[in-house]
């Protein structure tokens, strides 16, 4: 049994659903945090509603990936949620991290990432792979305790939904149009294929990452909530242990097809491609699922040609056509790999059936069940 909460939480927030699920069980039987980026929707180019905003601004914690991630809400944090304690998980320290790549320049068919599993891909965090039960890193980079501009003007409030009773005053830097109809906001009609720098924000997608966040999570709330400590931290002690099983699961799954080829709509699965042996060959979009030019497509059909692509992944936040137009003429298969879970409903369960849908779609299609 859970114990009971033995006072009231403090409010708590997180950026996208897979990260809000992870809170979600260490504040099992506590109390309920808030997802601001809405299930489904693409993180990189969004703009908060005033709801959402409205519930960044009353956050007393909050919990996110990271700004390259999603830059907009790295704005709309510092403005809106200014005395929050504010921690990034992508920088967290054990975390698995892992640089941007560009599968279009640095592909060397053949490299398989023969060490799957092992914890030798962060980059110098050394305990990638334990249980990470006993952090001791109260701090978790939580710098973000004091952003000085608390942004009472809050130019995040006006996104799209004029009249709301909010101060919207035509803010019409903000929705850009953008109807949040569930589209992804990355810049239509204009291509970006260049790579980026930095650290791929896409950490969600290797458990391990997961397994180590649970601690921070529940470190994290101890020190604001100490008086649901002991909660929090069976509450993460028991996420490790389901970390671990699921980690077990997707080896399970994924092993039959490891060497296949396939190719991803954007680059957002090296995490998941690093710890359970699988790698795409290609990706019709880059990181941050800009729109791709016309030349990159050409470059990627090519690709799906050559390599003998077994499926090329769609995802259901963008455009399918462009997947179908990469597998014209070939006998590639296709399945959807979505890392958001746009179908899965929000909670302490949405992280594994996540993780275990993407592996079932991923092994299905490349073993020609899909």
């Amino acid at each position: 049994m859970l114990a009971l909460p033995v006072s009231a939480a403090p409010k708590v927030v997180a950026d996208i659903a897979p990260i809000h699920s992870l809170v979600s069980q260490v504040m099992d039987g506590v109390d309920e945090p808030g997802l601001i980026i809405r299930r489904g929707a693409s993180p990189h180019h969004y703009s908060l509603r005033p709801s959402e905003a409205a519930a960044l601004e009353e956050a007393e914690v909050v919990f996110w990936a990271g700004e390259s991630l999603a830059p907009n809400f790295e704005r709309a944090l510092r403005n809106l949620a200014g005395d929050a304690v504010s921690v990034e998980l992508l920088t967290a320290e054990g975390a698995v991290q892992h640089e941007y790549r560009d599968h279009m320049d640095s592909y060397d068919h053949g490299n398989g990432h023969d060490d799957h599993g092992h914890d030798d891909h962060g980059h110098g965090h050394d305990d990638h792979g334990h249980d990470d039960h006993g952090h001791d890193d109260h701090g978790h980079g939580h710098d973000d305790h004091g952003h000085d501009d608390h942004g009472h003007g809050h130019d995040d409030h006006g996104h799209d939904d004029h009249g709301h009773g909010h101060d919207d005053h035509g803010h019409d830097d903000h929705g850009h149009g953008h109807d949040d109809h569930g589209h992804d906001d990355h810049d239509h009609g204009h291509s970006h294929d260049h790579a980026h720098e930095g650290t791929d924000p896409h950490a969600w997608l290797d458990p391990v990452n997961a397994r180590v966040w649970l601690s921070v999570i529940a470190d994290t709330l101890a020190e604001v909530d100490p008086a649901n400590a002991d909660a929090y931290q069976a509450n993460a002690d028991a996420g490790q242990e389901r970390m671990t099983a699921l980690i077990a699961d997707i080896e399970a799954l994924v092993e039959p097809v490891q060497g296949e080829t396939f190719v991803v709509f954007h680059d957002a699965y090296q995490y998941f491609e690093y710890r359970f042996g699988v790698e795409a060959v290609g990706s019709i979009s880059v990181t941050d699922a800009s729109d791709p030019s016309a030349s990159r497509i050409a470059r990627v059909q090519e690709r799906v040609r050559d390599f003998g692509v077994s499926c090329v992944f769609s995802e259901p936040q963008f455009n399918p056509a462009m997947v179908e137009t990469v597998m014209e003429g070939t006998d590639a298969r296709t399945a959807v790999l979505d890392p958001l879970g746009t179908e899965i409903p929000e909670g302490p369960d949405f992280y594994s059936q996540l993780m275990m849908q993407m592996a079932e779609s991923l092994a299905g299609c490349l073993a020609g069940d899909a």
